[in-house]
């Protein structure tokens, strides 16, 4: 495999973003989600924060300088690719630990001075050379008022309430596995009020997967056909009906999250493998996609950067794509939007503004870095989490403009971290691993004084306004 193919496949991870890794992240305002209640308590309880709490235009500053604006910075064992998720003044944090990655750490924190309120530890079930190249802890949590749920790409699942108590354990891989995945297992799960969904996509069979939250119980299973893709489920509402959507290479999928049946199938797509939809309501959702570095579904992908549409008519669906963003490609960040335009970040740092009514591509303006982590749209600002550390906050709408270039970090915080990239097996890999073997902000949320980021070793909380 070439270091082209290898730098896209690992980019992939996660992110998508979210990017497992990407992963992570966060995005605009949400549709009302299904497993939302009347508790008002600040949350960021998953994924691109989903089901977060309402942000306030005065919530997050235009302006900051570090060390100054951060209130506290921590290092974390291993390293780790996913978001934190926040419920009321405790953020939750994955890593990886150990040559094998033998070890999984779940690290709670407290919002508002970082200080560690419990760590608990797991074994690896499936131990597997630590890499540059395998997605390490890249699925993100999900968390509400009782728990916290916690996937590692080894199919290891487990359940802790708010003080650190084990309420259960599954080790998937024995009863859907084994997982023939090169560069390892990055959808992040979502939930409803029931349930937590997991996506299980590999070489192999794969599943989506539906675990009872209170006691990781298998709810349901769906077979899905084998692929290569680190895209995470969403719950969209269709037809006044939540649903668990799936974008992932060559397919959107809809299904009903009480029972798993397939209810709709769009396969007129491409190219996306990294990017996660989010409910804009009325049925509809932003795709993402990419063609490989080496043009495979470049045309695919072209056409699959769009608004989809699914209605629903009786018993049957109509998924349609009412447009296309011309030149439009995310990097690992999901597409967002807001106040009627939508955005992408593509991989050279390019944003491309998107009319959300015609599709037409307002403009696109190069920033200073990619995004890996999904960009944060509040008020009139879209805020751009990029990669190597620099936050530029643009101003919302047609005309592209900065209003801001903000660090995230100083090189006198950074704790060192010990690269792999040296270990890695072959030439082509050690010398492709020199592109992204750097700190690099995985994900964030956002709590009620705090903007809550996360590198592969290290944790920082933001004053927020």
């Amino acid at each position: 495999m070439s270091n082209n193919r290898f730098f896209n496949r690992l980019l992939s991870i996660g992110l998508s973003a979210s990017c497992t890794l990407a992963t992570g992240l966060a995005v605009v305002a949400l549709a009302e989600e299904p497993y939302k209640t009347a508790d008002t308590t600040t949350r960021w309880p998953g994924f691109l924060g989903q089901g977060a709490s309402e942000l306030t235009p005065d919530k997050l500053p235009v302006t900051w300088e570090v060390p100054q604006a951060l209130k506290w910075h921590v290092g974390i064992p291993g390293h780790g690719q996913s978001s934190p998720v926040l419920w009321g003044d405790a953020a939750f944090i994955t890593s990886v630990e150990g040559p094998l990655k033998d070890t999984f750490h779940v690290i709670c924190l407290d919002v508002e001075t970082g200080t560690e309120r419990w760590r608990r530890s797991i074994k690896n079930s499936t131990p597997v050379k630590n890499s540059l190249y395998v997605s390490r802890s890249a699925p993100t949590p999900v968390v509400d008022a009782e728990r916290l749920v916690v996937l590692f790409e080894s199919g290891d699942c487990v359940a802790y309430d708010h003080s650190g108590e084990l309420l259960w354990q599954r080790d998937l891989a024995t009863d859907f596995g084994p997982f023939v995945a090169e560069f390892g297992l990055g959808a992040s799960p979502c939930q409803d009020a029931a349930h937590v969904f997991v996506l299980l996509e590999h070489d192999g069979p794969s599943w989506l997967v539906a675990l009872n939250k209170a006691t990781g119980e298998t709810a349901w299973q769906t077979e899905r056909t084998a692929r290569r893709s680190w895209s995470s489920p969403s719950i969209i509402t269709i037809g006044g009906q939540p649903q668990v959507v799936v974008s992932s290479a060559g397919s959107v999928d809809g299904y009903d999250p009480q029972t798993g049946k397939s209810l709709w199938t769009f396969t007129d797509v491409g190219g996306n493998t990294g990017t996660t939809p989010t409910d804009l309501g009325d049925g509809r959702f932003l795709l993402g996609a990419s063609g490989g570095r080496d043009g495979q579904n470049v045309a695919e992908a072209r056409k699959s950067n769009c608004l989809l549409q699914v209605t629903k008519s009786g018993d049957d669906y109509q998924v349609e794509r009412l447009w296309a963003a011309e030149g439009a490609s995310p990097s690992w960040a999901s597409p967002i939007m807001h106040q009627g335009y939508a955005y992408w970040v593509n991989r050279v740092g390019v944003v491309f503004c998107v009319d959300a009514t015609t599709g037409e591509v307002v403009y696109s303006e190069r920033t200073k870095q990619q995004c890996w982590a999904t960009p944060l749209a509040v008020g009139d600002r879209i805020y751009l989490f990029g990669k190597e550390g620099l936050c530029t906050v643009i101003k919302s709408g047609p005309n592209f403009e900065i209003l801001a270039e903000n660090p995230l970090w100083n090189d006198d915080i950074l704790l060192p971290e010990v690269s792999l990239a040296d270990s890695e097996e072959t030439p082509e890999r050690r010398q492709a691993a020199a592109n992204f073997d750097r700190p690099t902000v995985y994900g964030y949320a956002v709590g009620e004084n705090t903007l809550v980021f996360r590198i592969g070793h290290q944790v920082f909380g933001l004053r927020l306004n």
